[in-house]
C-alpha cells in the first residue's frame, strides 16, 4: 500500500458510522452482513449505511455482492492488511523492541471478544 491509498482508506474510515460499519464487517468474517442488516445493528438509515459502504468500498476497504435482493458486504482483508502494514513498516526506526508488543498481541484468538 502507498501512501495515497493510505490516505483514502483512513478518509474512508475517519468517520464514527464508517467505522462502526467496518468493525462489525471484521466480526461479521468472510461471508459479510447485509446491508439492511447493517444498517439495524448501527440504528441508521439504510440510504445512510449505503452512502458509508460505498465509501468504504471506493477506497478499497469492503467488497460487494448481491445475494438474491440484499447487498451483502465484507470486508477486504488484504487492503486492511495491507493498511495495517503500511502503519507499521516504518515503526520500529532500528529498534523492534518498539514494535514487538503491537505485532504479538493476539488479534484473532479463541474467546477474544470485541475491545470497545
Amino acid at each position: 500500500m502507498d501512501e495515497r491509498q493510505a490516505l483514502i482508506a483512513f478518509g474512508a474510515l475517519s468517520q464514527e458510522t464508517r467505522l462502526r460499519l467496518l468493525r462489525l464487517l471484521v466480526v461479521a468474517g468472510p461471508d459479510g452482513i447485509a446491508a439492511g442488516s447493517l444498517a439495524e445493528k448501527v440504528e441508521v438509515s439504510p440510504s445512510n449505511v449505503s452512502f458509508h459502504l460505498k465509501e468504504m468500498e471506493r477506497a478499497g476497504l469492503v467488497t460487494a455482492r448481491r445475494d438474491a435482493r440484499s447487498i451483502v458486504y465484507s470486508v477486504e482483508y488484504d487492503a486492511l492488511s495491507g493498511l495495517i502494514r503500511f502503519l507499521m513498516e516504518d515503526c520500529c526506526s532500528g529498534r523492534p523492541e518498539i514494535c514487538a508488543p503491537a505485532l504479538a498481541a493476539p488479534c484473532c484468538g479463541p474467546g477474544e471478544g470485541s475491545r470497545r
